[in-house]
Formats: structure tokens, C-alpha cells, sequence
């Protein structure tokens, strides 16, 4: 298999790995890493428009509050953060069309093992950004329910942002051997959760609902579409939501700074709609006008 590069400008980037913007052909970690060793590591996805970060306060606060969860030590300073994601944009010249995946590491052990009390070197930051459109296509996406359930926080709490994501990659296989885009995952008193990377929005007679945050990440850009969609008018309610809530919906929808706000046309066959509903359109150009007036401007990272 020849691997074949999504954009071919990502070839030649500069990722910004332990203090170092490195090329990407020498973007590493040591196979003594803690996200080597054993996933454990937080990060957070980011999205830049027109020379501005979407919600980049909110993406540090929740980067600090899953270290900060995990014990982590010698976590970099909020500055330090900054400094490092404008100076990886700056190198690249990525001021728009671009995307940011920010991890934090626990860092570089001294001996293989899970413990943490081997790693004695402090944190490792990585900035990889790349040039990367939304992941789903515009038209929509269709899903089946995955048999893998999303963790409650009596497992893993899912308002850490770590990397430890292998039931939402084994929930992607299935997707992937079904020959759709994404899964629905449930929790595990059989209730939505969210698809294997995107929170979830049903619309009915007008009203917008989405699932607790209790089994799911508690989404910037669900919170944002919460915002938008209350203050323009819609009524927004959180709640289990059945299957049979979902197949019977107007409207459905995805969202996440990935993918943005995608229309979610079919699930297990059954089709939700042949379009974007109106409801959706709405919240997509709400949201586009948002994130492209109101996000950090890259340059005022540098002071």
C-alpha cells in the first residue's frame, strides 16, 4: 500500500514535538512516551478560521482541567501552550483551512511500565497541525449503531479529553466494514451517547434535543450550538434519547470542530431525511458566522 496524503501540502510541515519544531518526517516521541506506553496522554482538537482559533479558551481550559484530572506534573503553563501553537501556525502559514491536534503527553518514562511514578521528566507537548477540511462531506452521512458501548464515568469518564480511544476505534471498524461513515454509540443503559468522534442533535416539530453529558465528551461545539440555537429562539432540551427517538427524527445532525455541523441523512437503514433539514441549515451558518468572528486571533498569542 502506498499511502497517500489527504492534502499534499501536509508533506512538508513543521510539528512542534517537547519544545522543537521538528519536519514531519523527524516529528517523534520517544518509545518510552507515556502515549506509547500506555495512551495515556489528554488532547484537544482545533479548528482555525480566517486567522482566528474557534474557542480556543475553552479547548486550554478543558486541555488543563483532563491533566489537571489525571495528575499530570510539570504540565506547561497556559503561555507556554499559546506560544507553541502560534509559533507552529506561524511556521506554516496556516491562518485558515486548517487543523490543530494538540496533545499533552504525561511524558518520557524511565523504564517501560504504566505506573507514573516512571515518568520523571515532566509533560511532552505536541502541535501537529495540518491543512484539513471538515471529515464529512457537506451532503450528510449515514450511521449504524455500534454494539460498543460508550463508557459512563463508572468506567472511564468521558469529560477527560485523554487518548485512551479504543472502544470509539473499534465502534469506527464498524462502521468502516458496514460501508457507512461513522457509528452510533450507546451508553450502557442503551441510550445515545454520540457517534464514535461527534456529539449528536435530533430535531422534532421544531425542538432541538441531545443527549446528557454524562456518557458522552461534553462537546465546545455542542456547548456552542446549545448557545446559538437558544439565542436565536429554538428550544433546546437535554435528554436520554432512544432508537427509536433517533429513527423517527425530522432532522439529525453531528457535531464536533473536526467535522463542524454535518446532516446525518440515514441511521440503521432508516432515513432521517434526503437533505440538510432547515433546522440544521440554520444552525450551520449560525455556527460559520460564529467561529469566523469570535474566535483568538493567532497573532495575539505572541504578547
Amino acid at each position: 500500500m502506498t499511502p497517500a496524503l489527504p492534502d499534499p501540502r501536509n508533506a512538508d510541515i513543521l510539528v512542534h514535538v517537547g519544545g522543537q519544531l521538528l519536519p514531519r518526517d523527524q516529528a517523534k516521541v520517544s518509545v518510552f512516551d507515556s502515549s506509547v506506553q500506555g495512551g495515556d496522554a489528554v488532547w484537544e482538537g482545533l479548528r482555525v478560521y480566517d486567522g482566528r482559533i474557534a474557542e480556543l479558551e475553552a479547548h486550554l481550559d478543558r486541555l488543563l482541567d483532563s491533566a489537571k484530572a489525571m495528575a499530570f506534573e510539570g504540565v506547561p503553563a497556559r503561555s507556554q501552550v499559546e506560544k507553541a501553537l502560534c509559533e507552529t501556525l506561524e511556521a506554516n502559514g496556516m491562518f485558515d483551512g486548517a487543523h490543530v491536534r494538540l496533545t499533552l503527553t504525561r511524558g518520557e518514562k524511565v523504564t517501560s511500565g504504566m505506573n507514573p511514578r516512571l515518568n520523571q521528566s515532566g509533560c511532552c507537548l505536541i502541535v501537529l497541525a495540518e491543512w484539513k477540511a471538515p471529515v464529512y462531506p457537506g451532503a450528510g452521512i449515514r450511521l449504524i449503531t455500534s454494539a460498543i458501548r460508550r463508557n459512563s464515568p463508572q468506567c472511564v469518564d468521558s469529560k477527560i479529553h485523554h487518548n485512551n480511544l479504543i472502544n470509539n476505534i473499534l465502534a469506527a471498524i464498524e462502521a468502516n466494514v458496514a460501508g457507512v461513515d461513522s457509528a452510533l454509540m450507546l451508553d450502557v443503559a442503551g441510550f445515545v451517547s454520540e457517534t464514535n468522534d461527534t456529539n449528536v442533535f435530533l430535531a422534532k416539530k421544531g425542538i432541538l434535543y441531545t443527549p446528557h453529558a454524562d456518557s458522552c465528551l461534553p462537546g465546545i461545539t455542542r456547548a456552542m450550538v446549545i448557545k446559538l440555537a437558544r439565542e436565536d429562539g429554538a428550544t433546546v432540551v437535554e435528554k436520554n434519547l432512544s432508537l427509536t427517538e433517533v429513527y423517527s427524527a425530522d432532522e439529525m445532525f453531528t457535531t464536533g470542530t473536526m467535522g463542524e455541523l454535518t446532516p446525518v441523512l440515514e441511521v440503521d437503514g432508516r432515513r432521517i431525511g434526503e437533505q440538510a433539514g432547515a433546522l440544521t441549515v440554520r444552525m450551520q451558518a449560525l455556527h460559520g458566522n460564529w467561529v469566523r468572528k469570535n474566535g483568538t486571533p493567532i497573532k495575539s498569542l505572541k504578547q
